[in-house]
């Protein structure tokens, strides 16, 4: 029997079609699903079916000592039983088997430790491996004709990565974490590529923060035939010279030149992995999110493989062919004028033998895709069609005109050929057509303005950016980018797109800048990176990079034992902060997120036990302190993160409380009104219990009347009553848009104040 292996399982089923020409039979072995034709089984991996970890005994946190892990044994452990047993079976009954995974260094790897399972009950099996870029019929039918020998040194490379990380991972991550009495759920995360990464952001907000801002001022004239004109200066420093300029202005303008030339705009290089992610990022896609889209593209061969470096078309692609392909569908007008130029590619700075730049592979009707994946496949065609499109030209005008004593200036742009941008409109470039003018004519100021403005401070970080940042540094891989951008948010280090670091990502990084740099810096992780590049070339040993990665780590590790007391302390005082929710309005102190005695969490008043203030929170989730604050009740907003969910925006945490305990009155009034989607946000919001509890105590220490309503403080009395609400009954009778309208409040939080009154008064 000749037993292929593929990396996941719809590959699997379509390499299987391919190679058998009709449907496969299908067979389940172990729970397993395989496809069987002639002599031939093609099993599905799940990517990784064992992975490296450190045995039972060093699971404890608290006993084991973090630099222990340094230097203590790797084990290699089952991650997929199911899978493993399934590969035992058909490896005990093969006589040949050929790796079929991913080309790179993770694929070869997955694929090696496939062998090794099956030679573990075969010894003697005889194994060949194949390499291809896209499942398609012609690429896999060649590659199989054409295999080669297994890359033990390129998987070495891969599993060097998987220690290295493990160990630098671990090791640090147990530190911080204990050092900062941060465990369980909401340990704090240090990694060899995470940290510098990371780092990269904090280090930009700070120059966000550190930023001040210089005024300068623009002058801007208006002239007949609606013609505008700045400034020759462009941006003035100096209040002064405004004044003088603007004195200085005349009441006609004179066209001093006109000139016009071509200006030329080659069309972009072809996708690699990062200007693919950079470009969907563009588009509104996380890096993530995207790369997950284009591994299915690739798995359903629609695009070739989306993990690659390479920014220069082989000669083995026949573009001309593939671009014919595109005549009918979706694309053909496009692929019809494009067969009918030059039809050159361009060539990026990168080339390498492994894997072509991205391209499509065969054309596909939108009804066929999900909208996300449209959009994706759409932006790959469109960029291959640009890589292979004319130049874009346009003709530039530049124009100065002299008011008075005063040079200004004016430029157009005016598009010929449009070239690449035909086919790839995710780049703008819009037209500025001055008017018809001629050297000496002279035209009337109808005005003119000075326009106020400020530098602006660098900007931040969207994951397209930190991505193109990471690859010109060095900090992971094409492969991995992505899944450390995901961590970061998954360990609420960051929020939002651009991302902003948050108060525990200060926290971390600050203190580790502080005592132990090396960890924050690319340099470090720039070395390992190039070690293990070297490994797959065969110009050093695994042991060798594997060894020197645990010298820099003990290292790190003698910075940080050196300053364990400082680190303690910064860590502590810059995690509190994470904490802090907002002001107490009943007794001034700090509302902190706290844990009860059973893992239930709150907001809790620091003035306890004089102030008992307190409102609840969910149970789950990772809780985000966000610096966006409640008009109402001056406390910032709450995000929660639960994995593989969408991130929930909580919203001022009183504002929610209040929302639902409106709901539950209203229900308690009349069940049959209530509105069943809103039931699981009144969950999320608080359990029923907990609640009830909450309730009661805030509505007693707030007295009777207009007061006994939670959520009405001092200054939204004072706004009702100029609006004339005195009295719970007042607010009963009222209108909620109109008292809306004349106090500023929430239409929202009155309809919800209405129903507390009801059941207060």
């Amino acid at each position: 029997m000749h037993l292929i292996i593929a990396e996941k399982h719809d590959a699997a089923k379509r390499i299987a079609e391919i190679l058998a020409g009709s449907k496969p039979h299908s067979q389940r072995v172990a729970g397993v699903e395989a496809f069987q034709f002639d002599d031939k089984v093609v099993l599905g991996l799940s990517g990784h079916i064992v992975g490296v970890d450190y045995p039972p005994g060093y699971n404890n946190w608290q006993k084991v000592d973090c630099k222990e892990l340094i230097r203590a044994e790797i084990v290699v452990r089952p991650i997929n039983e199911k899978i493993i047993n399934a590969l035992r079976s058909f490896g005990k009954q093969a006589d040949r088997i050929t790796i079929a995974t991913d080309y790179d260094r993770e694929g070869e790897l997955i694929g090696v430790e496939a062998l090794k399972i099956a030679r573990e009950v075969n010894p003697g099996l005889k194994a060949d491996r194949v390499r291809y870029s896209a499942i398609v019929k012609d690429e896999i039918l060649k590659a199989f004709k054409d295999s080669g020998k297994v890359d033990f040194d390129l998987a070495a490379s891969g599993e060097a990565r998987q220690i290295i990380d493990l160990v630098w991972g671990a090791a640090l991550t147990r530190y911080i974490s204990l050092t900062s009495g941060r465990l369980g759920k909401e340990f704090l995360s240090v990694g060899r590529v995470q940290s510098p990464t990371l780092a990269l952001i904090v280090d930009r907000e700070r120059e966000i923060q550190a930023f001040v801002p210089k005024a300068y001022w623009e002058i801007y004239a208006d002239l007949e035939k609606e013609l505008r004109v700045q400034h020759a200066k462009g941006r003035i420093w100096e209040k002064t010279e405004v004044d003088k300029i603007v004195a200085n202005i005349g009441k006609v303008g004179v066209i001093r030149s006109i000139e016009t030339k071509p200006r030329v705009e080659n069309p972009p290089a072809p996708f690699d992995t990062t200007s693919f992610i950079s470009a969907a990022s563009g588009i509104g896609f996380s890096a993530s999110n995207a790369m997950r889209i284009g591994e299915w593209l690739y798995i359903n061969g629609f695009i070739s493989y989306p993990r690659t470096d390479n920014t220069v078309y082989p000669p083995s692609i026949d573009l001309v062919a593939l671009t014919r392909l595109f005549t009918k569908g979706a694309f053909s007008e496009e692929a019809e004028r494009l067969l009918k130029g030059k039809m050159v590619p361009t060539r990026g700075k990168r080339s390498t033998t492994d894997h072509p730049p991205i391209y499509p592979t065969v054309p596909v009707g939108k009804s066929e895709l999900k909208d996300d994946q449209w959009r994706i496949y759409e932006l790959v065609v469109r960029r291959f069609f640009a890589t292979l499109a004319d130049k874009c030209v346009w003709d530039a005008t530049s124009l100065k005109v002299d008011i008075g004593q005063e040079p200004f200036r004016a430029s157009g742009a005016r598009l010929v050929e449009a070239g690449w941008r035909y086919y790839y409109p995710y780049s703008k470039a819009e037209e500025h057509i001055l008017p018809e003018l001629k050297e000496g004519e002279r035209l009337k100021v109808l005005g003119h303005d000075v326009e106020a403005k400020e530098t602006q401070p660098p900007a931040r970080y969207g994951q397209g950016k930190l991505i193109k940042l990471m690859d010109d540094l060095g900090l992971g891989t094409k492969s991995t980018r992505h899944d450390i951008i995901s961590k970061l948010y998954a360990r609420a280090y960051v929020q939002g797109n651009p991302m902003r670091p948050t108060n525990t990502a200060y926290a971390v990084v600050d203190t580790l800048q502080k005592y132990a740099p090396t960890i924050t810096k690319p340099e470090m992780t720039q070395t390992l990176e190039n070690d293990m590049t070297q490994i797959s070339e065969r110009k050093i040993k695994e042991d060798e990079v594997i060894e020197e990665s645990r010298v820099m780590l003990t290292s790190v590790f003698d910075e940080l034992t050196q300053n364990q007391e400082g680190i303690g302390q910064s860590l502590k005082d810059g995690l509190r902060t994470d904490k802090i929710v907002g002001t107490c309005e009943k007794c001034k102190s700090e509302l902190i997120i706290r844990r009860g005695h059973r893992g239930s969490r709150f907001i809790g008043c620091s003035g306890y036990p004089e102030c008992r203030f307190t409102l609840p929170l969910p149970r789950f989730g990772t809780l985000i302190v966000t610096d966006k604050q409640c008009e109402e009740h001056g406390m910032f907003h709450v995000r929660i993160i639960n994995k593989g969910k969408r991130p929930w925006d909580l919203g001022c945490p009183h504002c929610n409380f209040l929302e639902w305990q409106a709901k539950k009155s209203q229900e308690k009034a009349d069940p049959a009104k209530i509105n069943e989607a809103a039931k699981p946000k009144a969950k999320k919001a608080a359990s029923a219990t907990t609640a009830k509890k909450k309730a009661k105590p805030l509505a007693r220490a707030n007295g009777d009347g207009l007061v006994a309503v939670p959520g009405i403080g001092p200054k939204t009395l004072e706004k009702l009553a100029l609006a004339g609400i005195k009295t719970s009954q007042d607010l009963i009778s009222a209108k909620a848009k109109i008292l809306a309208t004349q106090t500023g409040l929430s239409e929202k939080k009155i309809l919800a104040w209405k129903s507390l009154a009801k059941v207060t008064s």
